[in-house]
């Protein structure tokens, strides 16, 4: 799948992000940091790693729908309706 520059882009931050919150983690682990603070920064790289799944679809989403089609569907919109289905 091509994605749009974009698209591109935001994935890329987005993943750069998780990277640096993956770093994080590794770090509390070796200071032996509580884990509340563990579990917490997992859940948020997790989220983070859901947002640009979710992203990803979307914009494969998006290809498929206007495949043909002169009109392009909300992207955002699409991006919505998938958080919904949590």
């Amino acid at each position: 799948m091509k994605l749009d520059p974009e698209v591109r882009g935001s994935l890329q931050r987005r993943l750069r992000r998780a990277r640096g919150q993956v770093e994080g983690i590794l770090r509390m682990v070796e200071d032996e940091r509580d884990c509340a603070e563990l579990l917490t920064q997992l859940s948020a790289v997790s989220r983070a790693l859901d947002r640009a799944a979710i992203e990803v679809l979307s914009a494969g989403l998006q290809q498929c729908a206007v495949a043909g089609e002169s009109a392009a569907p909300d992207r955002v919109r699409l991006e919505r309706l998938f958080l919904s289905l949590r």
